[in-house]
């Protein structure tokens, strides 16, 4: 991965405008710069699409943590986290994410309620919803298809490759 940065030919040259002709403002070249070998593109196959800005809701700090972890490493911009219905609507509304994963069971709420919430009032604008869970989505076929949610992953399928595939973007 290289950075470009944009620098006077006549600098690039090492001129720095001594002895450059009346008049001569040089043109703009990029020059590329390696990278960190640790910074990896968002997508490798698409370096012109913007990361996927995404709001994740889960009633467990830790799981909070490692699936901001993993989905940061795989190019996704995890732009928020919430751990209740009230935080979630509060940062969908200013944040305005492409996508919000939502957990189904949300300690003493409901992550379905939530789905519902973030359609109705319009809190998440554009938002598309995940829902998401540690148990298989057979157990909630019914409710995800009924409800406004665009699909379901489990925790464990968790990734911008599967989040992609339900958004239709892979």
């Amino acid at each position: 991965m290289t950075v470009t940065v944009a620098r006077s030919s006549r600098d690039r040259q090492g001129h720095a405008g001594a002895g450059s002709r009346s008049g001569e403002h040089g043109s703009c070249i990029g020059e590329h710069i390696p990278a960190s070998c640790k910074a990896f593109p968002a997508d490798p196959c698409d370096h012109d699409r913007m990361p996927l800005r995404c709001l994740l809701v889960d009633d467990n700090a830790a799981f909070l943590r490692e699936a901001s972890l993993l989905l940061r490493r795989e190019g996704v911009a995890v732009v928020g986290t919430a751990s209740n219905t009230d935080d979630a609507l509060r940062q969908a509304r200013a944040l305005r994410p492409d996508v919000v994963l939502v957990d189904i069971g949300l300690g003493d709420e409901s992550g379905f309620d939530l789905a519902t919430l973030l359609a109705r009032d319009g809190a998440g604008e554009n938002a598309e919803v995940i829902m998401i869970s540690a148990s298989a989505g057979t157990d909630y076929a019914e409710l995800i298809a009924a409800g406004p949610a665009a699909g379901f992953l489990t925790k464990s399928e968790l990734s911008a490759n599967g989040i992609g595939r339900i958004l239709g973007r892979s």
